[in-house]
């Protein structure tokens, strides 16, 4: 059972998800490419169950470890203090910030492929990257609440899916089993359940600002585990290099 989730990024993605860790009751290990005194706020808010560290400490304190920076940044990873470790994915291929990605862009790969290969040593279970960060936060509820959403998540090991699974069920949604990380590509940017099946219908002739506010002040849309099945199941792969972020 998890009870420290170390952090790999300290974004949106990783705030959302330490938040949801903490009021789990879980403690989380924070890191971020900077100094842990930058965390000091975010820790602060989150109480006595935070702390801040560096990327190795974060991996070696986590009983599961997520990685959640910029994939241009995926090499940055620490291999060594993450080796035996359950690593969870939420990295998603956006050519216009990561640069190019030659694999990638010919749909030799996906991203999450990339990972592991890099991280030869850990099991990697691709989680958490369909959602917004608003999202992510709001669409949390307690098991079999009847608008509770579910996850798509990946991975080539199914113990380590179980974890991560478990994982989900504590912070608040039910996990659907995707396949392997070959298969992850049903999850990514451009595809029918990324991000858009979890918002309601935007408002027509809003002005970029008004778009803004609406995106953080949104209610959640409930995606059951039928419906991310069905959206995940009926998607049609296209290179990785069209990939774009829906909103």
């Amino acid at each position: 059972m998890t009870k420290t989730l170390g952090l790999i990024g300290a974004g949106n993605i990783g705030s959302a998800l330490a938040r949801l860790a903490v009021a789990a009751g879980l403690d989380v290990v924070l890191s971020n490419s900077r100094d842990p005194e930058t965390l000091t706020g975010l820790v602060t808010e989150l109480g006595e169950r935070a702390r801040a560290a560096t990327p190795a400490e974060a991996a070696q304190a986590g009983d599961l470890v997520v990685a959640t920076v910029p994939l241009s940044s995926y090499q940055q990873l620490p291999a060594a203090a993450l080796a035996g470790k359950t690593v969870i994915d939420t990295m998603n291929y956006y050519p216009e910030r990561d640069n190019r990605i030659a694999e990638l862009d010919a749909g030799e790969q996906t991203s999450s492929s990339l990972v592991q290969r890099h991280l030869a040593d850990s099991l990697v279970v691709k989680a958490c990257n369909n959602i917004d960060f608003v999202r992510l936060f709001t669409a949390a509820r307690t098991t079999g609440a009847g608008d509770r959403s579910a996850l798509p998540i990946a991975g080539d090991d199914t113990a380590a899916k179980a974890q991560v699974t478990e994982l989900l069920d504590a912070l608040g949604y039910d996990a659907v089993d995707i396949g392997t990380l070959a298969d992850s590509w049903r999850s990514e940017p451009g595809t029918p359940v990324y991000v858009q099946p979890y918002l309601p219908a935007q408002p027509e002739g809003l002005t970029d600002q008004e778009k803004w506010r609406w995106f953080s002040e949104a209610p959640s849309n409930p995606v059951s585990r039928g419906k991310v099945r069905e959206l995940t199941d009926t998607t049609v792969r296209r290179s990785a290099g069209d990939a774009r972020a829906t909103l």
